[in-house]
């Protein structure tokens, strides 16, 4: 037993999960990543109808800002998430935590198309919808880094980005679903119609989709890597949070340094664009809808291409080449997002995508292989939280205040290049290669050249 708590060898469990099972496994934990990013997709994409119901202002500005605020909110209860369910995930285990997070991002978000409106009962409505959100975000700061770590811990170790990066595909066909489902109901219904109630259809649907994500994880194990690691940690001290933090905190620098990236991309490509396009461009909701479901699609086939040439070339130069194509392209996207038109503002969409996926699909092994399995679940899910919290929630939030503020289109394009520098800075001088090495069990195992 001491002699697997001492040595970077491992045994060969991973290896012998079946196919079958992996399939299940990545099935499993690719449905409830759909539910978590299909909530907040909705409500970036309905962040116009959001404002007239639910916030009473003459300026459309400041009716946007006070809806990408609550949309920050969530942000802010993610860290808290990443700690509560990732103590209890690395105790209890992944399966256990999975089935939670689910069942309430699905309830929570179901509570927002329930929601009475400002009109109806004053500023409770607000207030109302800050809860909700704030349970949204506990959820979630446990659902994306569970999910990718219970599918990584079952994953061979030559083709963990494979798996892994069927998560970042749960992302982005989450917000194509939305993206997709916004642009047919704004098709269908008249404009007045959509701000009254027809919005909310897109929140009750997580009801059934938390539903069938629940069935499914139900029936699945624990991850075989979290098991051995339980069954050697016998006569192991559980360490505390405060001595995670001690023993971790330069790994979580690190990581933190990468997803900084990852999170603003992500929401600016998915998020943030489509209400640039409506807001400031001047393009019609369906048209900035529908330029955000193709850029979304492509997005979503990229996904596990990305994850595948990761396996192959490594983490660091992958991480190297998205943040040098968002240094690159970002500007360029938004000049050609400017000219108005279905055509430049897909283009635009398309050569932002490019970076952003490469971002998010080694993110979503990264938080696997940078923490040993005692400490994962909560050192990765912290680290990653907070992140997302300072540099995604604030992202369309930033981006609308920055053009209000400057009078510069450019200025969202600009604070996304700036944070690219800084990324690739960070990870060309202090990242290290982590591919087709084996997955450390303890935090003070020795580390693999």
């Amino acid at each position: 037993m001491s002699s697997t708590t001492t040595t970077t060898a491992q045994p060969p469990a991973l290896q012998k999960v079946s196919p079958e099972h992996l399939r299940k496994v990545v099935g499993a934990s690719f449905a409830g990543t759909v539910v978590e990013w299909f909530d907040f997709a909705i409500y970036g994409f309905m962040a116009t109808h959001i404002a007239a119901t639910f916030f009473a202002s003459d300026d459309p500005v400041t009716g946007l800002l006070e809806t990408f605020a609550i949309f920050a909110v969530a942000f802010a209860l993610r860290p808290l998430g990443g700690i509560v369910f990732g103590r209890l995930g690395d105790r209890l285990g992944r399966k256990k935590i999975l089935i939670v997070t689910v069942l309430l991002m699905s309830g929570s978000t179901a509570a927002i198309g329930l929601i009475p409106s400002q009109e109806s009962i004053g500023i409770w409505a607000a207030v109302l919808l800050a809860v909700a959100r704030c349970v949204q975000g506990l959820s979630a700061g446990g659902e994306y880094a569970g999910a990718t770590i219970y599918t990584v811990e079952h994953s061979p170790d030559h083709q963990r980005n494979r798996y892994s990066s069927a998560m970042s595909a749960a992302t982005f066909v989450s917000f194509a679903l939305a993206a997709g489902l916004g642009a047919l109901l704004s098709l269908v219904l008249p404009l007045e119609v959509m701000d009254e109630w027809g919005w909310r259809v897109l929140f009750l649907l997580s009801i059934p989709m938390g539903l069938v994500a629940f069935y499914i994880r139900s029936k699945l194990h624990e991850s075989p890597e979290f098991e051995a690691m339980v069954k050697d940690s016998a006569n192991r001290p559980t360490l505390s949070l405060r001595e995670v933090i001690d023993s971790q905190w330069a790994q979580m620098l690190k990581l933190g340094g990468f997803v900084m990236l990852t999170a603003l991309s992500f929401y600016i490509f998915s998020t943030y664009m489509a209400t640039f396009l409506t807001q400031v461009v001047g393009v019609s909701q369906g048209h900035a809808l529908l330029s955000s479901l193709v850029a979304l699609l492509f997005a979503t086939g990229l996904s596990p291409v990305m994850g595948r040439l990761s396996d192959r070339i490594g983490r660091r130069r992958i991480m190297q080449i998205s943040a040098g194509l968002l240094t690159v392209l970002t500007i360029p996207a938004y000049m050609l997002a400017e000219l108005g038109t279905l055509g430049s503002a897909m283009a635009s969409q398309l050569l932002i995508a490019l970076g952003a996926v490469s971002a998010n699909v080694v993110t979503s092994v990264l938080i696997s292989e940078m923490f040993s399995t005692d400490v994962r679940y909560t050192a990765s899910g912290l680290s990653y939280n907070v992140t997302y919290a300072l540099f995604g929630g604030t992202a369309p939030y930033l981006a609308t205040w920055l053009v209000a503020t400057t009078g510069n289109t450019l200025a969202p394009a600009i604070y996304v290049t700036v944070v690219a520098v800084i990324a690739l800075m960070v990870v060309s001088v202090f990242v290290r290669e982590t591919a087709g090495k084996p997955l450390r069990r303890f935090h003070d195992d020795p580390v693999q050249p």
